[in-house]
């Protein structure tokens, strides 16, 4: 009885050590093969990335060559990037034995998710596309919009990026530029400048007029055509007010401005011709005394 007992333990043993030597066999082997998915993963990761860089690259010198803007060059180029990336990302889940089929549909239930939970960032995507194809602005472009104003620098899929005149980086989401009214001062050739000067009263108006003309023919940035204009546009309470504006080239803009400003006031000191400021008249009563 005793070595019948002893036989059915020897067997059990027996049993349970050749089952332990599979596993261990199966878990080798099985580890070995992850390991070596894992690893051509990985270079499927490393190489498809840097093929996607080539890429886009050749595309982008394609394109300059092409003189396409380069507005249109940076957003085609950003977006071929993130499509190749997903093509690259879902080949090393595929080797790695993980179905892709199953993955891409868990993604396409997350995203729709994530997108309901971003409609803002879907807002600005498609904001960025309406701005590729209308191009109210494009890179080298001073504008104004959404309350900033400063020069394009770069129009991502999500956002426009802008230097301001003090050298600061803004990145504005391109749903609030779309959304809200966008002063491109860069589109035309040529910009009106503006300026309002005010003599006294007793100062001779065609005198006046004749000294800006003077002023403004002098200076070759100033265009003939379209004419200026100077004419008296308001007798304010201490002034007589001119309205003096000369057309010029838009990169002329700030350069004329500047400087016929300080041309009319170095003019205006030559031939005396006097410039108004506020003044106020104090009257004191004496009240006597009780």
């Amino acid at each position: 009885m005793t070595d019948e007992i002893t036989d059915e333990i020897t067997d059990i043993q027996n049993t349970v050590t050749g089952l332990a030597d599979k596993a261990v066999e199966m878990l080798q082997t099985t580890g070995l093969e992850f390991g070596k998915n894992l690893i051509i993963a990985i270079v499927i990761f490393i190489v498809g990335k840097w093929v996607v860089a080539l890429v886009v690259r050749a595309l982008r010198a394609a394109m300059q060559k092409a003189d396409i803007d380069e507005t249109l060059e940076t957003f085609v180029g950003n977006l071929l990037r993130m499509g190749l990336m997903v093509f690259v990302i879902i080949a090393a889940i595929n080797q790695l034995g993980i179905q892709t089929a199953s993955l891409v549909a868990v993604l396409a239930a997350a995203g729709l998710a994530v997108g309901l939970a971003l409609q803002g960032s879907l807002s600005n995507f498609a904001s960025g596309v309406l701005i590729v194809l209308f191009r109210p602005y494009k890179v080298g472009d001073w504008i104004e919009g959404a309350g900033i104003s400063g020069g394009v620098e770069e129009v991502q899929i999500l956002t426009t990026v802008l230097k301001t005149g003090d050298n600061k980086r803004i990145i504005v989401p391109n749903g609030q530029i779309m959304g809200a009214t966008i002063t491109n001062y860069s589109t035309n050739d040529t910009r009106r400048v503006d300026l309002t000067i005010g003599v006294s009263y007793d100062d001779d108006i065609d005198k006046v007029r004749r000294e800006l003309e003077a002023l403004m023919a002098a200076d070759q940035r100033i265009l003939k055509e379209p004419a200026w204009t100077i004419a008296v546009s308001a007798l304010a309470d201490s002034s007589v007010n001119f309205a003096v504006r000369p057309w010029v080239k838009t990169p002329d803009y700030w350069g004329v401005y500047f400087d016929l400003i300080e041309a009319i006031k170095k003019r205006f000191d030559e031939v005396g011709i006097s410039f108004p400021f506020p003044q106020q008249e104090v009257h004191i009563r004496n009240a006597g005394e009780d």
